[in-house]
């Protein structure tokens, strides 16, 4: 599996501490397999840009606040999210505006949905690594109830 074994903590503790309004540090969170980081590479390398390596880190602050803070999902929903767009059978999905990995299984997720969960990858800002800078439940239809005070 692509995401380290200590991946979910990690990516818990980061968005528990942006909800109380902390500073949070880039974590190594996990790998892509040979055949999605050769992908992301050869996208890369089209648009004359560096290569990435294939441990992604994570921060969230992007997906704190689309997901948790606008979308109203909770920490464990965005935690599963990444989980399964982080699967070692999610396909690559590059074009020039954005590189992407998708997971081609649906999810059944909480809400009743069947999503297949995408992870947007930023792969400038902490070069040489890919960044989970985004994660969209593809097909959630049925949306989670925003709290109360949120936006």
């Amino acid at each position: 599996m692509p995401l380290y074994s200590n991946a979910r903590g990690l990516i818990r503790k980061n968005l528990e501490m942006l909800e109380a309004g902390e500073r949070v540090p880039r974590v190594a969170v996990g790998k892509l397999t040979n055949s999605q980081i050769e992908a992301v590479n050869a996208q890369q390398a089209s648009q004359g840009l560096p290569l990435s390596i294939n441990e992604v880190v994570f921060v969230g602050r992007h997906i704190h606040k689309r997901r948790i803070l606008e979308d109203g999902y909770m920490i464990e929903d965005v935690i599963e999210q990444i989980e399964s767009a982080m699967d070692e059978a999610s396909e690559v999905i590059a074009n020039d505006y954005m590189t992407a990995i998708r997971n081609p299984v649906a999810r059944a997720d909480r809400l009743g949905n069947l999503v297949n969960d995408e992870a947007i990858l930023e792969c400038s800002r902490y070069r040489p690594n890919p960044d989970i800078f985004s994660v969209i439940p593809k097909g959630d239809r049925i949306k989670p109830q925003k709290a109360k005070g949120r936006f």
